[in-house]
């Protein structure tokens, strides 16, 4: 691997942490694209380059939540029993989703995926008032059932699930901003290990991978982007706690209306390259 590219990944493991850690995001719509380009750049073909960079996303957002979430819940902003319950059902269908990647056109997922997220993001900026007063939802099988999308779109896509259980969580599930950012990290602790656990699967005895993978993950590439993504998690999640409420929720939305015009393609087809 070049300077150039340990240069990048570094800082791309920086920011993701930072990201995440703040607004509750594993941080894989950031590290994802950068890696893809570093893997076509070590010759790795796009089929590899790509599904590399969704399996050792998944591995990065596992140590980031670790990180995030352990500081959230030192600001008792983590309730566990959530955790556990959608952690558990994503877990479960991270799994599954990660092997039906390899059956479903990527370019399907990524579309329903953005309006998904641009929904959200929508019905999140306009909905901020009317959750000051509500009560959280405390059904067990509610949590549940969130937990199963939120686990087959992480394990599809690669990505922690960040931008779907934010919106689920303040949405749907009526939590504040600082409690949902919390528990969508602690969330993530559990559904990105069934993701990873399916790349691992899925990519074992695949062509091309790099020196040292083990079936989609890079852990050379993991290393230099978990131990910056992990540090930077415990400064994102202590900002959180000192940022205004209603600032976290609009630089959330900011950043998941990105994501859902990125997932559409909507940048690609204008010639952007953001």
């Amino acid at each position: 691997m070049s300077a150039a590219n340990i240069i990048i990944l570094l800082a791309t493991g920086t920011v993701a942490g930072f990201a995440g850690g703040m607004l509750g995001l594993g941080g894989a719509f950031i590290m994802t694209p950068l890696q893809y380009l570093v893997y076509t750049n070590m010759g790795l073909t796009p089929d590899v380059a790509i599904k590399t960079a969704f399996g050792t996303s998944l591995l990065v957002v596992l140590t980031t939540a670790i990180s995030g979430a352990w500081r959230h819940n030192r600001e008792r902003a983590v309730n566990w029993h959530v955790a556990f319950v959608m952690g558990g059902t994503g877990l479960a269908f991270g799994f599954a989703g990660a092997m039906l990647s390899t059956h479903i056109p990527g370019s399907v997922l990524k579309i329903i995926f953005g309006v998904i997220a641009i929904a959200s993001c929508v019905r999140m900026f306009f909905t901020t008032r009317e959750q000051e007063a509500a009560e959280p939802e405390k059904r067990p099988w509610i949590w549940a059932l969130w937990g199963v999308p939120v686990g087959l779109f992480s394990g599809m896509l690669g990505v922690g699930g960040g931008v779907l259980l934010m919106p689920i969580l303040v949405i749907a599930l009526k939590f504040k901003i600082r409690q949902a950012v919390g528990n969508s990290l602690a969330v993530m602790v559990f559904s990105s290990i069934g993701g990873i656990i399916g790349y691992i699967i899925s990519g074992i005895g695949a062509v091309s991978t790099l020196s040292y993978s083990v079936g989609y993950i890079d852990f050379s590439s993991w290393v230099l982007l978990a131990v910056p993504a992990a540090i930077m998690a415990q400064v994102g999640a202590a900002v959180a706690h000192r940022v205004s409420r209603r600032w976290l929720t609009y630089i959330f939305v900011v950043i998941l209306f990105y994501v859902g015009l990125r997932m559409i393609g909507v940048f690609e087809w204008l010639g952007w390259p953001l």
